[in-house]
């Protein structure tokens, strides 16, 4: 056997140590190489005229629709809205990979895209291509056509967090695998047998979905019509390249950046603050987020909040509701209502609902305020049913008219007011429905951090109450009871809550909830504020904004006057526990009688529809007018508001058994056909009151 001297094992060891090094600077070399030379890429850092280069080809490309730059994870970053943004880039010699692919990009999303959507895609004709993409869940997927269909690789649901920075890559090896890495670690493995067939159109799309398409999660296909939509959010570094990336590779590029937490704010619904001090009424501009807002081509004014001097709570009629009435409470928890609804039957539903949900553009709604005074507030809504097809309900061939809604609000400085709902006979018919609760949800929030177990409690006004809650075993999915129920009042995590009132002869379906959807988001999210074309979209996450609950649903006594039909109900937000509220809704059902002293008034007794005893002078001089309300036990004096027409003064002193009435609202309306005077009073008796009101001039 050779022995080998120490010198020889010495110089042996450093001709390998040499030859390890030099194997390693190679190697380095070339991933560094490698991970230099994509065969497309973009930064985002340099921007002019809505035009930014794609760095590899020097190409131009545009980018259309809302955006903006917002800080990246290297430099400036594409802040797309998620509605109208997106990078197109056309270049008649894209290059095209052969066998190896590495797509990689940084995200940062504020909420799931409406379905699945690119993040790069080239596809074409849907079968050709490939694109990185994420899913509606929050999953990512890398996706390549194979024998003309898409071969997916797609992590679980909730992969992709929101408002936080994201390194995502897809990878693929033809006729072997693809794999799909988030943060530097893999998150999903494919098998695949073929390679892609790739598209010959020679472009890109950045951020958008390259077809329209339909949501996911939707309750009816032909209610729901395909559209286009994006990410709304920031991506960066987005770059393509014509090798493999290895692990340890994308682990390291991972690493190499040290991210912040994005420009991205979790949006909420608008918040109005009462800088006024004051009752009334108030034109304003809402604003939500930004890409929401700068869709919107409005002026200044186009919403109204009305804001209360003894309370902190508005009602809001804004657009992002389609100006449907919301009640807000002191923390900013709102509780809306559904308009009128038809739909069609069997082969006459082709459509979907026909409902305000569905005027994603307000094209068919519009608010203003008729009455704006220290006593009264009166708001009317105006809106025609429309489907997903921004068609409107039962259109009259021979004229041209539709169905067409005419709601009026007659709000108090209580909190509390009248929602009366009017319609042309014969142009609603059925099916149909009136009222359905619907507690919203701002994006982030589920159901339990918004209500209590026991999430509404329902009454009749004779007091007998009963607490709907959220159950562990409700039997069926949702176990529902009827009753003669008038009165509901939902349990929001709020010091003020919202209720509802309706006339005897309430027709009321409650269901007991699941609880194990309690601590979750549950409900729809196609509204509010959704923009997509969609009658019904179940949440599964709580990205966007949502309702739930949306029971107790009540069908209410209809009443008819010349040629309208029209029901009423008294809603409100307020401190009051539940036997108050059963009491203030006695007052306004069972309201007590008034007796007119003297000759110089008459009384048209009380006006449900107004919450409001109508009262007119027959004089046009100034008298003085005095009258008797007989409170009792059954019929509570709440609040009582007074309308007297006709009223020759400017100002009124009101005085109840003979004193100053404290705190008592007084208004002057201004019409054509004279000055009329409404009056609120606080005060609650189970007694005869004797109230007078007397006429002062300026």
């Amino acid at each position: 056997m050779q022995r080998i001297t120490k010198f020889e094992m010495i110089n042996s060891q450093k001709k390998w140590r040499n030859f390890f090094i030099t194997l390693l600077s190679v190697l380095l070399f070339c991933n560094f190489s490698f991970a230099q030379n994509p065969i497309l890429s973009w930064g985002f850092d340099e921007m002019e005229n809505r035009k930014t280069n794609e760095q590899q080809s020097g190409i131009q490309d545009t980018l259309e629709g809302n955006f903006n730059l917002a800080a990246g994870v290297k430099g400036k970053g594409l802040k797309l809205d998620g509605f109208t943004s997106r990078l197109i880039h056309n270049d008649s010699e894209l290059p095209i990979p052969g066998e190896e692919i590495t797509v990689e990009a940084w995200v940062a999303l504020g909420n799931y895209p409406w379905n699945w959507c690119p993040v790069l895609t080239t596809e074409s004709n849907e079968i050709k291509g490939y694109r990185l993409m994420i899913g509606p869940h929050g999953e990512a997927s890398f996706q390549t056509a194979i024998g003309e269909q898409w071969i997916s690789c797609t992590t679980e649901r909730l992969s992709i967090p929101l408002r936080k920075w994201m390194h995502i890559v897809g990878v693929y090896r033809a006729n072997k695998e693809m794999t799909v890495y988030i943060n530097g670690e893999k998150s999903a493995e494919l098998p695949i047998q073929g390679k892609i067939n790739y598209s010959r159109e020679k472009n890109c799309i950045i951020g958008m979905v390259a077809y329209p398409e339909k949501p996911s999660d939707i309750h009816r296909t032909w209610g729901t019509l395909p559209q286009y939509f994006g990410l709304n959010g920031i991506i960066d570094e987005v770059k393509i390249f014509d090798k493999v990336k290895t692990s340890n590779d994308i682990a390291s590029d991972f690493a190499g950046y040290d991210t912040k937490a994005p420009e991205i704010e979790l949006h909420k619904l608008p918040s109005v603050e009462n800088q006024s001090g004051r009752f009334g009424a108030f034109y304003t501009k809402l604003k939500y987020y930004d890409e929401w807002d700068n869709l919107w081509p409005v002026d200044q004014d186009p919403d109204i909040a009305v804001c209360f001097d003894k309370l902190p709570v508005n009602v809001i009629f804004w657009r992002g509701i389609r100006y449907g009435t919301s009640w807000v409470s002191e923390n900013n928890n709102w509780m809306s209502d559904q308009s009128v609804e038809a739909w069609g039957v069997g082969d006459a539903d082709k459509e979907g609902c026909f409902e305000h949900m569905q005027d994603r553009h307000c094209r068919f709604s519009h608010v203003r305020i008729i009455e704006n005074t220290d006593a009264r507030v009166v708001v009317h809504w105006r809106y025609a049913p429309v489907s997903a097809y921004n068609n409107t309900w039962r259109v009259d061939p021979k004229t041209g008219w539709e169905c067409w809604i005419d709601e009026y609000h007659y709000i108090y400085p209580d909190a509390a007011g009248i929602r009366k709902v009017s319609w042309k006979k014969g142009t609603l018919g059925y099916p149909r429905q009136f009222q359905e609760s619907l507690p919203l949800l701002h994006p982030g929030q589920v159901e339990s951090d918004l209500l209590q177990k026991d999430y509404v409690h329902v009454a009749d006004y004779e007091g007998n109450i009963a607490p709907v809650s959220y159950v562990e075993n409700p039997g069926s999915m949702d176990t529902e009871f009827a009753k003669d129920y008038t009165v509901q009042q939902y349990n929001f995590k709020s010091e003020n809550k919202p209720f509802i009132c309706f006339e005897p002869g309430n027709e009321m379906i409650v269901r007991w909830n699941n609880l194990a959807r309690y601590n979750q988001h549950g409900g729809c999210n196609h509204f509010p504020v959704g923009q997509a074309r969609c009658d019904g979209r179940t949440s599964t996450t709580s990205d966007r904004p949502s309702h739930c609950g949306s029971f107790p649903i009540s069908y209410p006594v209809i009443n008819e006057k010349g040629d309208r039909n029209y029901w009423n109900g008294l809603y409100g937000i307020n401190g009051m526990d539940m036997k108050e509220v059963v009491k203030l809704g006695r007052s306004w059902a069972y309201a007590p009688d008034i007796k007119i002293e003297g000759r110089d008034f008459v009384s048209y007794g009380y006006d449900k529809s107004e919450r409001c005893y109508q009262i007119e002078s027959k004089t046009l001089k100034s008298k003085k007018l005095e009258f008797k309300l007989v409170g009792k036990n059954e019929n509570p004096i709440c609040n009582p508001a007074f309308f007297i027409k006709n009223w020759s003064a400017e100002k009124a002193e009101v005085l109840v058994n003979g004193k100053p009435a404290k705190d008592a609202r007084v208004g002057i309306n201004h019409e054509l056909e004279g000055d009329n005077l409404v009056v609120f009073l606080f005060l609650e008796k189970d007694e005869t009151v004797t109230i007078t009101i007397v006429p002062v001039k300026l």
